[in-house]
């Protein structure tokens, strides 16, 4: 593949990049790529393949797109965001929902029903404090003229915690609703079946269970995960690829097989006959959050893998046929989400204010890559 562009903030280039490494399950260590190219500034002093779409944000977590070309997304703290058709941050939030904003937890995972056009029904994922205890949840929301009107629960009582408490939730090609979660701190958990954390479930869009998933009457689709914080689904092949947190390191990409076991904590990144193995696995940590596999060709990067990433602080691309990786985007600091837009530009979030980061002027922003004139 030829990657056609990388992109670097004019204020600063991370000095990480030239030393963080990863290792696959493969045990190849190489440096982590650096930046190939970068572009000139225009006029106004910034970077011509960056558009600044949002500012001042608190620490958005999750993106999502309307066909009608709107664009919805979630603040840590209980607020749903708009974005209008003209491009506009509306002021007034879509809704205020009372949630539990721990060191992890909050407002987290928000995606739009596929047919979003026509029913208005979105979907988002909460922690939440129930007699001390801390849980998650996931609402199906309708929304009427920028404003949610409705809201049914439809999983309730995942475990929760201070961290670990997953968050990602997105639509399958099958219409399926796939969420991730955490362990909730508990380790063990993962490896129970009858236990929501440590998981990716799937369920039908109304919270029932489908008829197909590998446990008969349960939303467990795969388990032995600690914290997954990215899914996505390749266009041609239909696999599921998963972004996953380790402990100190060992931050995995998995291919999720419908009833298979991915070995937290018994195990991790390399697999054996009882669990599965990593397709990608980095060391040092990294921390890889949102993830996307662009359909369309505009930037270059057409059924590649592209990930952001917290504590690696980039945008990194891998080519799924020959391996390779890049960096797309650096420079302005923790990333916590991506995706692809209809006309096939990336829109990202950053994630600053999350108590982990180092604020730079304006954050949490929403920054959108096109291809450069």
């Amino acid at each position: 593949m030829n990657v056609p562009f990388i992109i670097i903030a004019a204020f600063a280039v991370i000095a990480v990049s030239a030393v963080t490494i990863f290792v696959t399950p493969f045990d190849t260590t190489i440096p982590l790529p650096a930046p190939r190219e970068t572009f000139k500034n225009n006029k106004n002093g910034t970077n011509s393949g960056v558009l600044l779409v949002a500012q001042n944000l608190e620490v958005p977590w999750a993106i999502d797109i309307a066909k009608d070309g709107r664009i919805f997304f979630t603040e840590r703290m209980g607020r749903i965001r708009i974005i209008d058709t003209q491009g506009n941050l509306i002021d007034e939030p879509a809704a205020n929902i009372r949630v539990e904003q721990t060191a992890e937890g909050g407002l987290l995972g928000l995606v739009l029903h596929p047919n979003f056009t026509e029913n208005h029904l979105l979907y988002v994922y909460h922690t939440y404090t129930n007699k001390s205890k801390l849980y998650n949840k996931v609402l199906m929301l309708t929304e009427k003229k920028n404003k949610i009107i409705e809201s049914k629960v439809i999983i309730d009582s995942i475990p929760g915690a201070q961290v670990h408490d997953g968050g990602r939730i997105k639509f399958g090609p099958d219409g399926k609703l796939y969420i991730s979660t955490g362990d909730a701190t508990i380790p063990e958990l993962a490896q129970n079946t009858k236990s929501l954390a440590g998981k990716i479930l799937r369920l039908n869009s109304d919270g029932t269970v489908p008829d197909d998933n590998p446990f008969l009457g349960s939303p467990v689709y795969s388990y032995g995960h600690r914290n997954v914080q990215g899914l996505a689904w390749h266009f041609k092949t239909k696999q599921l690829y998963a972004t996953e947190h380790g402990p100190s390191g060992n931050d995995e990409i998995n291919i999720i097989k419908a009833g298979s076991n991915y070995g937290w904590p018994i195990e991790e990144c390399k697999g054996s006959g009882q669990f599965e193995e990593s397709e990608f696995c980095f060391n040092p940590a990294i921390a890889p959050t949102g993830v996307t596999i662009p359909i369309n060709n505009n930037l270059g990067y057409q059924n590649d893998l592209i990930f952001a990433t917290l504590k690696g602080s980039h945008l990194r691309d891998i080519d799924l046929k020959s391996r390779t990786q890049s960096n797309i985007l650096v420079g302005y600091g923790r990333l916590r989400d991506v995706i692809e837009a209809p006309d096939g530009s990336l829109f990202i979030l950053t994630s600053n204010k999350d108590g982990r980061g180092t604020t730079q002027t304006d954050d949490d922003k929403i920054l959108r890559i096109l291809k450069p004139d």
